[in-house]
């Protein structure tokens, strides 16, 4: 099933991943965009766009506007255990981080550059290690599987992303 946009027609959804699969826990986002293409393929799901990138860059802006959902999807220490997903609102703003820009600003410069705003999300898987040239920690893993599984279902609900307050954080 795929998401269907108020005029009837198939939603296009980009699902987004980054960080540095190279870091441990830091690629949880790209390996769950992985496995979500994989799935995606297996369930015949053509509404449903892949990026990864190591950092999220001003260009992301464009990708992001030609699609009418993204969703965002970064390991992170801020939260206490398992993943959360939640709305993303615009907010254009400079930080200096591990990541060039954050969501809020790409989609800022959607909003401001190319005159759309897409439903957007943000889902946060939790890690615990960032070491170079290490495997994902079992945690981390257990957490990504709960992620996938939670994301998996909502993408299989029919218009669940278009509505104007989205699902809820979880």
């Amino acid at each position: 099933m795929s998401s269907i946009d108020s005029s009837g027609s198939q939603a296009s959804v980009l699902l987004y991943g980054y960080g540095n699969p190279g870091r441990q826990d830091d690629g949880a986002g790209v390996l769950l965009v992985d496995e979500l293409e994989i799935w995606a393929a297996s369930s015949g799901r053509t509404d449903l766009v892949f990026e990864r990138n190591y950092q999220l860059n001003v260009e992301d802006a464009w990708t992001a506007a030609r699609h009418d959902i993204v969703v965002f999807v970064d390991a992170s220490r801020a939260h206490e255990e398992g993943f959360r997903f939640r709305p993303l609102e615009p907010a254009l703003r400079i930080a200096f981080s591990t990541h060039a820009m954050n969501p809020e600003s790409v989609l800022a410069l959607c909003r401001d550059l190319y005159g759309v705003q897409p439903s957007a999300y943000l889902l946060t898987v939790r890690g615990y290690s960032w070491e170079p040239n290490g495997a994902m920690t079992a945690d981390a893993r257990r957490n990504l599987e709960a992620a996938k599984a939670d994301l998996v279902a909502i993408l299989e609900a029919p218009g669940n992303l278009l509505h104007p307050l989205g699902p809820q954080e979880r």
